[in-house]
This record gives C-alpha cells, structure tokens and sequence, in this order.
C-alpha cells in the first residue's frame, strides 16, 4: 500500500465493522483474543463510542476511546491496512472518574503516511476478557522541513446539536458529517459549540412548515446541563451518531471551543440568577464541569502541567501549513459594552499571553500558509443583550460602531499591525460561531483603522443545529462581505439545507490555497483561490 492511498484506507474501514463484531482479527490480536471470542458482549467492555484520533503530527497522534466498563486501553498501528509489521502500545485504564474516557499518544509515527489503528480493551475484572477491536484511520502531515510531495486538505465547520435540533435519525442523521468525510481530508477543524450544553433535545420539534423534527433523546440531553454527567452526556449523545463517528474513525480531528460547551455567551459577566432552567446558578462551577467534560472527550493533546486546561496550540501541517489555535473564550475579560478608550483586563478577548504566543509562531512559521483557527469572527456584530446601563452588549470583537477601534477592537488592532510590522505573509482566518457560511475579505482601504495588510476570513457553519444571519458587518478593520449564505429566517432547522462546512486545499507545486464553501449536500456555493505571497 502506498501512502496517501484513499481506496486502501476504504477497503480497510468497510470491513472494520465485520471484522469488530466477529472477533476475526488478523496478526498477534487474533491470538490475544482466543478467550473472548466466545464471550457475550454484555459480559466485556467495548467501546461503543467508537474512536476518535486528533492533533495529529509528523510523528506523534492522540487516539481517543471510552469503555463501557472498567478497561485497559490498547492500541496497535500499523502502516498497512493488513497489520503486517505493527506496534502495540499499552494504554491508560478507562475508570469511571473519567466517564471511561482515556487517550494514548503515539509517538515514532512515520511523517506523511496513512497510520491504520486498532484499539481493544483488556477487562479490568477478568484477565480472560477483551472486548472486539474496533479499526481506526488517520494520516500523518510531511515534516515540516522536508519538501512538499502531496497535497493538504482541511475541512472546517462548528456548532453541533444547537437549538433543540439532535439526531434525527428519520434523515439520516448529521449526514453532514459524512459529507466531510467523503471529501476524504487530511483533518477536520472543529470550530467550536462542540455540544450545546445550555440547549435542551425533546423528542419532536414542531416546524413551521407544519412538519416534525424528530429528535433521539437521552436523559442527560433533555434539560440544560448543570451536573459533570449531563455535561458528559452531551458528548456521548453526539457521539451516538453514526455519521460523527465515522468521520471520528476516519480522520484526524482538531478541537477548539466556544460558550456553548458550558452555557450560552458565557464570561465573568455571565448570570443564570433569572434563567428558570438552572437550579444551579454558580456559573464559574458551570464552568468548570463544562471543562472537564470537553477536556475528557476531545481527542486534544493535553498541554502539560504548566496549564492543563489551555486549548490554544500550534499543529504544524508540514511544508504548506501551520495551523494556530485560538481560545477566544478563556482569557476574555466580562462581555460589555466594548466601547472603552484603552486596552485593560475588561477589554482582553485572546489576552496579552496568547497574542504573545500567537505573533511568535506565527514569525517563526516556515509554512506557506498560517492557518488561523478562531472561534468567533472577527469583524461580525455579534450581541449580547444589554448591560445595567441600557447598553448594548458584545459578544465578539465588533462593538456596534464603525469608527476606530475600542473595547475588544483595541487587542485585534494590535495583533494584526504586529503581523504587518513582521512582514507576516499568507495569514488566512478560519471560523464558525454565526451559524451561515460566509468569504469576508478585509483590508486597510476601506477600514477606519489602517495599519494592517490585507486579509481573508472564512466562516462556515452550523453542522446540526439551527440556521441563522446574515450579522451585520462591523466596518473597523474593512470588512467587505465578498459571499454569503444564510436562511430566509432565523433558526431553520438542519432539514431545510442551511447546513455548511469549508474545504481547504493547498496544492503542493504552486502552493495556491483553495477554499470551497460546502452545502450539507456537499455542493460548493462559492470557490476563492489565493496565490502564496513571497516574502
């Protein structure tokens, strides 16, 4: 097998299913499994959340499981589907205190190849059982400093399960997220809302067209999340579908959050004092549950002891891309008015550190491309309600005003002169968050604040969830809407098609990024080709 080989890696995974269910596992598995080839599958572990592999480099990968019960984690891989030459790893014990979630960190990966991997679990309570080997995919990115041989492609959306729409499986499912994989990428970019803790599934939906939307329900979905379990229970419902977890088998993931993974808009000014649905009104421990929840299920690398919790982080892609990504959620100051006249804790949106670590990578990429993987937009009015005052509120950068930059407005003026001042080239922003699919190009032309090089953002979403838009476009630093898709009316359900996703493609000899904005049919809405500047 070659690497790069997409009809290898098909082959492979169609009979992964089968060869799952029967125990015929090829190679040293199949002897380790003599003694539970004959046990029922209630009286073994087994995963029924399938897999999931993620922040993916040249050499190393997480790969994600959770058990049904008490478990041992394991993993072999292989460079070929048929597990000839492999590596088995022994992984961490799958405990309750953890929802039965754990993740190993392969290490000594060949750059640049298609990795085949099996995960089973060894029975804590009986050394004669091990659950069925469930078959996983992902590809390796070329070294960074190596030359460019083939092709990169990154599909890119956010918000899943929003506004009371789940899985339906009358339609298929999130058929979405098997368009994704059928665009067969080398990673899938989550731009955030990964579940939608504060948005309650009952079991029908009435439309407006008159017809229903028909939800799967579990307990932990059916109200707001305010215990570690129903923050829990949200991922595992997600990962019920079988279109998430194909594409979680498949390819290589990348995490990133927003609010709705602990509750809507949340900041240091957030309150559910009025908000009926809430019994537990402390937000900061709302918080912290949400945390934990994301951080057990995302197949995310954990930064280390110095801030286990940080979710900004640089996954270099090899010769043609750097992906940078942000935490525009953590490290904010309380959401406000955001109009003040100097930068302050109160204006903070990334923070001093991260914008720090941000203008350092990005003046030590060698990448052509700087892939810049934000939660929110940018230039986009996103509201928040009002304050005490009789204010308008802002959720994201944009403040409601077209003048010079204030508030929030003030960190972002900072960092894109900082990527001028460097002579930066080749800087394209990805994103989520709004709920339609968007191109916005800025530029120093048309803006009120000047000092800045013209630049390209890339919105798509939602994946499952309702559609809304357009938001009206903040003037600050130029924004020009060059394309937009949004419904004819606020909070149409997945049915109706107001569903996208984004696919990046750099091509490896003239290094010319593509993007094609995607329907849930997977049809392209509008296609930009931008040439590589030379610095």
């Amino acid at each position: 097998m070659t690497s790069h080989d997409p009809l290898a890696r098909r082959r492979f995974l169609l009979s992964s299913s089968a060869i799952a269910g029967t125990g015929l596992l090829p190679g040293i598995l199949r002897a380790q499994m003599a003694p539970a080839a004959i046990t029922q599958d209630a009286a073994r572990p087994m995963l029924l959340s399938g897999l999931q592999s993620g922040d993916v480099l040249a050499h190393s990968a997480i790969v994600w499981a959770r058990a049904s019960r008490e478990a041992r984690m394991r993993v072999e891989w292989s460079t070929t589907s048929s597990f000839a030459q492999s590596t088995l790893v022994r992984g961490p014990d799958l405990l309750p205190d953890s929802d039965g979630t754990g993740r190993v960190d392969l290490q000594g990966l060949p750059a640049g190849q298609d990795i085949f991997y099996r995960v089973l679990l060894d029975d804590l309570a009986s050394s004669n059982t091990r659950s069925p080997a469930v078959l996983g995919h992902f590809r390796t990115p070329l070294a960074s400093q190596g030359p460019a041989t083939r092709p990169f492609r990154l599909v890119w959306s956010g918000d899943t399960v929003g506004q009371g729409f789940g899985i339906n499986e009358g339609i298929g499912g999130m058929r979405i997220y098997d368009e994704m994989r059928k665009a067969n990428p080398d990673v899938f970019l989550h731009s955030g809302d990964t579940i939608y803790a504060d948005g309650p599934i009952a079991e029908t939906v009435a439309l407006p067209d008159g017809s229903t939307w028909k939800n799967l329900v579990t307990p932990q979905v059916a109200k707001v999340a305010e215990t570690l379990d129903e923050y829990r229970g949200r991922y595992r419902y997600n990962l019920m579908d079988r279109n998430v977890r194909a594409l979680g088998s498949e390819v290589a993931q990348i995490w990133q959050w927003d609010d709705h993974e602990v509750t809507n808009n949340y900041s240091d000014s957030k309150s559910v004092a009025n908000d009926k649905r809430y019994t537990e009104k402390n937000v900061q421990l709302l918080t912290a549950r949400g945390r934990r929840a994301f951080m057990e299920y995302a197949p995310m690398r954990p930064f280390g002891a110095a801030e286990q919790q940080r979710v900004y982080r640089h996954l270099p892609q090899g010769p043609l891309a750097d992906i940078f990504v942000l935490d525009m959620r953590s490290y904010r100051g309380p959401n406000s008015h955001n109009l003040q006249a100097a930068e302050s804790a109160e204006t903070d949106f990334l923070g001093r550190p991260q914008l720090d670590w941000l203008l350092a990578g990005l003046k030590a990429s060698t990448a052509t491309w700087k892939l810049i993987a934000a939660d929110m937009p940018i230039g986009l009015f996103v509201p928040d309600g009002k304050d005490a005052q009789g204010r308008d509120q802002w959720e994201a950068i944009a403040n409601g005003e077209h003048g010079v930059p204030k508030g929030r407005e003030l960190e972002m003026a900072r960092l894109l002169k900082g990527i001028k001042d460097a002579g930066i080239d080749n800087v394209v922003w990805l994103t989520a968050d709004v709920h339609y699919t968007a191109a916005h190009h800025y530029s120093p032309e048309r803006a009120q604040f000047k000092d800045f090089a013209p630049f390209w953002e890339f919105v798509s979403g939602p994946l499952n969830a309702g559609g809304f838009g357009p938001n009206e476009a903040d003037q600050t630093f130029g924004l020009d809407v060059v394309f937009h898709k949004a419904p004819p009316k606020a909070n149409s359900a997945p049915s109706e098609g107001y569903q996208f996703f984004g696919q990046l493609d750099i091509d490896h000899q003239s290094r010319a990024l593509t993007v094609v904005l995607k329907d849930l049919n997977g049809a392209a809405l509008y296609t930009k080709t931008l040439a590589p500047q030379q610095a």
